[in-house]
């Protein structure tokens, strides 16, 4: 495993609007070329948590000018690095919160969150996914998972795969901060990975409020770098051989 540069990009999502968005995230983006191998943003980044999946709906095609897909694999291309966020995606005539993976090299990996979220009615017109996507980057097995699948250490367990990062992206509220941060920590802990959290900030178009706190945990719960309330484009580097030599001291 060689180390790993991991970006957090916690920002503000304009309320279902994708073109904005990805207008806004192009110059954050660019000026990070060459400065890391992976990006990380939010759930839902090109619309904030919504369920208005028919009218925002987008096709899975790198292919073509102004799908979100498209707009991925060019900024994975302009960095050189790896490229995850989630967002609406309809496929075989149904609606997924989909996390969309670009590489650099053209290729585009997906995720479908599994568990949704029935208390805000997601499950009402979202489909849930079946599989885990494990993606290798740097000699690094890498897993990531949105938002409420948090709440289901069973889902995010190594007894299904060995696994180095866990990512999760998320629309995750200021009124249950101090879940968000418990359960990264635990996450961590208990399946001996690094934990890459990532959440926006700002109010969405249900006036509910987001403050951040996208996080790196290293495999022993300590925190390593957590982003606060405010606007952050953040990256660190990932060492993967105090990895190893943990897993090696404390072979749980």
């Amino acid at each position: 495993m060689q180390d790993l540069r991991v970006t957090l990009v916690q920002s503000d999502i304009i309320w279902e609007n994708p073109t904005a968005n990805r207008e806004v995230l192009t110059p954050q983006l660019t000026q990070l070329a060459g400065q890391t191998d992976l990006i990380i943003l939010p759930e839902m980044f090109t619309t904030g948590f919504t369920l208005a999946g028919e009218q925002l709906a987008e096709v899975m095609d790198n292919t073509s000018e102004g799908t979100t897909a498209h707009w991925l694999t060019k900024m994975a291309s302009v960095t050189g690095a790896a490229i995850t966020g989630s967002c609406i995606i309809r496929d075989d005539g149904k609606l997924y919160n989909r996390l969309l993976w670009a590489t650099p090299d053209g290729e585009l990996y997906h995720y479908d969150k599994n568990n949704l979220f029935s208390f805000a009615g997601e499950d009402s017109v979202y489909s849930g996914g079946e599989a885990l996507l494990t993606v290798h980057l740097k000699g690094w097995r890498i897993r990531p998972f949105i938002c409420f699948d948090l709440r289901f250490p069973e889902w995010s367990s190594r007894r299904k795969g060995t696994y180095d990062l866990g990512i999760y992206v998320a629309n995750w509220p200021d009124s249950r901060q101090n879940h968000w941060f418990s359960l990264l920590l635990a996450r961590a802990i208990e399946n001996q990975i690094y934990v890459a959290g990532v959440n926006r900030i700002g109010r969405d178009g249900n006036r509910l409020c987001y403050a951040g706190g996208s996080v790196l945990v290293d495999p022993e719960g300590e925190v390593l770098h957590e982003c606060g309330r405010d606007q952050a484009v953040t990256t660190h580097q990932l060492d993967g051989e105090s990895l190893q030599a943990y897993r090696k001291r404390f072979p749980m």
